[in-house]
């Protein structure tokens, strides 16, 4: 029988001669194809798609979307992709309108495998739609939400390569912040404030400073109008460049600003008042959004405060070891321990440290199930939980805990083996030569 390394290691130069052979394909020439998309087509192209292992990246990229992990922004974790496995993995998240979305991937070492990283929008009832791709050197992405809604990243490494990664996702605000104070501290009163007795909603924030200081251009655009109003006195039009969006400067001292005028980031548009309704009132700037369907939320387009991921506290030396739990746990499709339960774990169950995110373990149990778990309550399996003689139902070792799987040796009855863990009704053991498998109970 050929070893297992040697193998790998034969599969290995056949797939990386045929990827990098001068047979490429076809080409579309109206759409760039991401990096995953050129991938997949060059297995597809050398007919690394009818093998086992490319057949199995194939069908684990398009699976992972449907099993995508909830999380919530900030995120971050470390992990390990295995060389021996074909792994994927998809997170789904929520993001809103006027957030900026910074995605960063680094590898370890950094030479290593390629990872492909793919962001999607899910449309509700809608077909998902791809708005982002890292390109090869794993550059951050930034993408400008445009949508309020759900998305999804997936992170895929390319065939028989172990690597070590860190990902980090954080928002931010998609535009500047329209006076040089540049503080959240500044906003007094914000979206959905109640307004002349709460007869109305308040349709912007409102940020304070001192008076007849400058507002600013918050967006390369042009100032589409200059006009005075009752609420608002003094007010400046801005439309930014390429957006169905307007912003909205009020209640000024002074407008600068023309219409018709061509701004850059920066520039001053008027001095800030309280002009309007808000003669009465400290000096401040309304400042408002609006699109074809009315008044948005400003705040997540200028909030200048970019919260950082949870630190990783789970070891990550655990990164790609089977472990058991030490105590009755809840495996969860989040890493809270608010979330919901994926399964219930006894004491001793088995499973695969897949990354690590707070002081959490994103894991894989034995049937496939993936989820989260908190890192305190695992524990080596090094140490044997007892020793047992196996009987006539118990010679079959599996390679996974059910009877149908590939059957990895055959004991003899009377023979003493250690049990490392369990999981539904087998025991994870291993015998005096250190082969590890399942057993029925």
């Amino acid at each position: 029988m050929m070893p297992s390394r040697f193998f790998h290691l034969l599969l290995f130069t056949l797939i990386s001669s045929a990827l990098f052979s001068c047979k490429t394909g076809s080409v579309n020439l109206f759409k760039a194809a991401t990096p995953h998309e050129q991938y997949q087509r060059k297995l597809i192209n050398t007919g690394l798609d009818q093998t086992a292992m490319g057949s199995a990246w194939i069908k684990s990229a398009s699976l992972s979307l449907d099993k995508a992990l909830n999380i919530t922004l900030p995120y971050q974790e470390t992990g390990y992709f295995a060389s021996d496995k074909v792994p994927a993995a998809a997170y789904q998240f929520t993001a809103t309108k006027g957030q900026k979305l910074n995605i960063s991937i680094t590898k370890k070492p950094a030479d290593a495998a390629m990872l492909y990283l793919d962001v999607w929008h899910l449309p509700t009832g809608g077909n998902s739609k791809m708005v982002a791709s890292a390109d090869t050197l794993n550059n951050p992405i930034q993408y400008e939400i445009d949508v309020t809604g759900n998305y999804l990243i997936r992170l895929q490494p390319e065939l028989l390569q172990s690597v070590q990664y860190t990902l980090e996702i954080t928002t931010g605000p998609s535009l500047s912040f329209p006076t040089p104070s540049n503080s959240s501290k500044s906003i007094g009163s914000y979206w959905g404030d109640g307004r002349d007795n709460n007869a109305r909603k308040h349709e912007g924030v409102d940020i304070f400073g001192k008076f007849r200081s400058p507002v600013l251009a918050i967006a390369e655009g042009t100032i589409t109008r200059v006009n005075e109003n009752n609420l608002g006195g003094k007010v400046v039009w801005l439309r930014p460049k390429g957006k169905d969006y307007t912003l909205y400067y009020a209640h000024l001292d002074e407008q600068i600003a023309t219409e018709g005028q061509e701004v850059n980031v920066g520039d001053t548009v008027g001095l800030m008042g309280n002009t309007g309704n808000a003669k009465n009132t400290a000096t401040h700037l309304h400042f408002g959004i609006y699109a074809s369907g009315g008044a948005m939320n400003p705040l997540p387009f200028i909030d200048p405060v970019t919260k950082t991921p949870q630190k990783i506290t789970a070891s990550v030396n655990n990164l790609n070891k089977t472990l058991r739990t030490s105590r009755t746990v809840k495996f969860l499709n989040a890493p809270l321990q608010s979330a919901g339960v994926v399964e219930s774990l006894s004491k001793a169950a088995i499973v695969n440290v897949q990354s690590a995110t707070g002081d959490f373990y994103k894991a894989e149990l034995p049937d496939g199930k993936i989820g989260f778990i908190q890192s305190t309550a695992l524990s080596d399996i090094n140490k044997p939980l007892k020793k047992i003689k196996i009987n006539a139902l118990q010679q079959m070792v599996y390679d996974q805990p059910d009877r149908t799987a590939a059957i990895k040796k055959t004991l003899m009855a009377g023979q003493l083996v250690s049990v490392l863990g369990s999981f539904g009704d087998y025991q994870f053991i291993s015998d005096e030569d250190a082969l590890r498998g399942w057993i029925v109970k």
